[in-house]
Formats: structure tokens, C-alpha cells, sequence
């Protein structure tokens, strides 16, 4: 069966792709942040999986007021990367894996969670930037990847306990496909940032961390963290966090199976443009 190895979780600053795509890695600005991820690049290259399935929230890219999924999950073959407002970024496009998204949703919707089904899409800074972090800048992606878009931008938005208990279901809908495929979970979004009002530029080190603490040791208690905590600990944006409940929610742990989890690597850094950056490294043992 295919199963769910590992899960990992960054944030997704557009900045950061910006940085990547100019060259600026090694600037003084930018090099402390990239120097957080060096462990990972490496953990991917002696990780890697068959496919991502990449938690994200889409930035009115593919999705505008026209139309807003709660849960969206790309079937395609691929995924061309959009055009933001300064040209597409100039990285791979996303080589997407057909049956295994059909079979997730075909699971997850029978077990009571509406997602919509997206046959095409562009795919924004919230899937590439997560995937240059990881891979570095290669001529291709080093496996095929799932999109899963989360809306967290346009009231209402999904609580944290419903991104949870999402993350188990697709956990067993993984493990009911019938081929051996190693698949790893990323959830993706904040940390603590606000873009617009009198508290943009909001950063909160004191409680991202311990948020990652218990996400950690404790995820159950994690999830029930109220909406409106998210709103003001971490700003308006942080409520992106609820993405990485999914990823935790996925982990063997959760479900009570046999085994646990293992912390390989954790980072954080501010500031990124005016967010925090925090990124986690969890293995199924």
C-alpha cells in the first residue's frame, strides 16, 4: 500500500521565491534564512519521496471572488506555474499524479469532507516557493506532487479541528491505495505576519514557538486552538497555520498506530519580508 512517511512544513513568503529567482541567496539579508534550510535540502535528497501532497492556500490565482473552495485538490497530469503580476516564476512546472489525487478525493469525500475537484489550475508562489526551499532550483521537480488548495483568505475559512481530522483522512485514504508509493505531506503558510491594518507587520516569536511546541507534543490540543487565537497572536495571516493541522493530522502518530514521530530538523527565523518563517521536519518512525 502507499503510506505516508514523513511531513513537512514552511512557510511560503513570495519574497523567498523572489530571493531564489535573483540571486540573492548569499546577500546578508537573506543569507541566515537559507542557511535553515540546507539540512533539508539534503534530508529530500536522501528522502525522496514518490509524491508530495502540498497543502497550500492559493493567493486569487486560481481562485478568485468568483469562486472560493473551502478544500480544492488537483487532478491534473500538471501544473503550469501562474503569473503573479511579474511573470511566471521561472522554476518547473508541477507534474502531478492523477490516480493517487482521484483515489484521495474518491476517500476523503467518502468520508463525509467536500472537496472540489480541479482538473487545471496554475499553481502561485504557496506551492513553488515551499518546493524551492526543499529541491533547491533543478530543471524538473524530483517527484510528482498533489495540490491541495485551503481557503484561508476569504471569510469563512476552515478552524484548525476541521483541518485536523482532514489530515487523518486523507492519511487512511493514502494508505487504501494499492501501490507501493512513498508519499510525504507538506503543510505550508505562515508563521505569525499581518499584510494590511494597524498591526501589519505583526510578529509574534514568543507564540509561534510555542505553537510549534505543541504541534509537535501535542497536535489534538493544537487543533483546538480557537480561530480568533490565531487572529490575534499571530495576525490576520497566521490563520495559515491551520494548512499544517492537516499535514500533523496525517502523521501515524495521530491514528494510534504502532511507531511514533521524530522531530528531524526545526528553524525559525525572522524576519522575511515582514513574516515569520517557520519550518519542521517530522519522520513516521
Amino acid at each position: 500500500m502507499a503510506r505516508i512517511t514523513a511531513s513537512v512544513y514552511t512557510s511560503h513568503v513570495p519574497a523567498i521565491g523572489a530571493a531564489i529567482d535573483l540571486g540573492k541567496t548569499q546577500e546578508p539579508y537573506w543569507q541566515p534564512l537559507f542557511k535553515g534550510y540546507e539540512f533539508s535540502k539534503q534530508w529530500m535528497k536522501d528522502n525522496k519521496p514518490d509524491v508530495i501532497f502540498l497543502v497550500y492556500n492559493d493567493h486569487a490565482t486560481a481562485f478568485s471572488l468568483d469562486m472560493i473552495p473551502t478544500f480544492a485538490i488537483g487532478t491534473a497530469a500538471e501544473f503550469i506555474p501562474a503569473d503573479e503580476g511579474f511573470g511566471p516564476r521561472p522554476v518547473p512546472k508541477v507534474i502531478g499524479h492523477p490516480d493517487l489525487a482521484s483515489h484521495i478525493a474518491h476517500s476523503v469525500i467518502q468520508q463525509d469532507f467536500d472537496l472540489t475537484i480541479v482538473n487545471k489550475m496554475e499553481v502561485d508562489h504557496g506551492l513553488t516557493v515551499p518546493l524551492s526551499l526543499m529541491c533547491g532550483e533543478p530543471d524538473a521537480w524530483p517527484c510528482q506532487v498533489i495540490p491541495f488548495a485551503v481557503n484561508v483568505v476569504q471569510y469563512p475559512v476552515p478552524g484548525g479541528q476541521r483541518c485536523f481530522n482532514l489530515g487523518k483522512a486523507i492519511r487512511k485514504a493514502v494508505e487504501s491505495y494499492d501501490e507501493d508509493l512513498n508519499v510525504h505531506i507538506w503543510g505550508t503558510g505562515g508563521m505569525s505576519h499581518q499584510l494590511q491594518g494597524a498591526r501589519a507587520g505583526l510578529i509574534n516569536r514568543e507564540w509561534d514557538n510555542a505553537w510549534l511546541d505543541q504541534l509537535i507534543a501535542d497536535p489534538a490540543a493544537c487543533a483546538a486552538t480557537p480561530h480568533i487565537d490565531y487572529v490575534r497572536e499571530a495576525g490576520s495571516e497566521g490563520v495559515e497555520l491551520v494548512m499544517w493541522l492537516i499535514a500533523r493530522g496525517a502523521m501515524q502518530d495521530v491514528a494510534g498506530s504502532p511507531g511514533s514521530i521524530r522531530a528531524r530538523h526545526r528553524f525559525y527565523h525572522v524576519p522575511a519580508s515582514n513574516t515569520a518563517v517557520g519550518h519542521l521536519i517530522l519522520e513516521n518512525s
